[in-house]
């Protein structure tokens, strides 16, 4: 299965059932995808754990008045239909509430560093 897929769909599913943590197996990309989440309040906070192949990514979710922090999420790019974008083009999520995450020749940045970076590239995922 696709990783970035796996770990939206994973925050989704246990923010439905208002879990505190979500354990999600580790790789670098979806790790850097759960450091921009906490770095944007979305969650409260991301951590590895574990050793060589046993590693995971430990998120614990925000919750905002038993609501969760993020009410929406949607991958962009998918392994059959890749969407590049260049920064121009690159618009606002939801009206500026929400960030779309973007794989760029600099790694893995929001919208906003993007066009502030002016750099284009794959747009991964939006949330908000």
């Amino acid at each position: 299965m696709d990783p970035v897929t796996d770990i939206l769909n994973r925050i989704r599913n246990s923010q439905a059932v208002s879990k505190e943590t979500v354990e999600i197996s580790f790789s670098n990309l979806r790790y850097e995808i759960a450091k921009i989440l906490e770095k944007q309040g979305f969650i409260e906070k991301a951590e590895k754990k574990g050793r060589k192949a046993k590693k995971i990514i430990e998120i614990t979710l925000k919750y905002l008045n038993k609501q969760p922090a993020i009410s929406g999420l949607k991958r962009i790019s998918k392994p059959g239909k890749r969407i590049y974008k260049s920064y121009q083009k690159i618009g606002k999520v939801r009206g500026g509430y929400g960030i779309a995450i973007i794989s760029t020749s600099k790694g893995l940045i929001t919208d906003k560093e993007a066009r502030r970076q002016k750099l284009g590239g794959e747009v991964i995922c939006e949330i908000w």
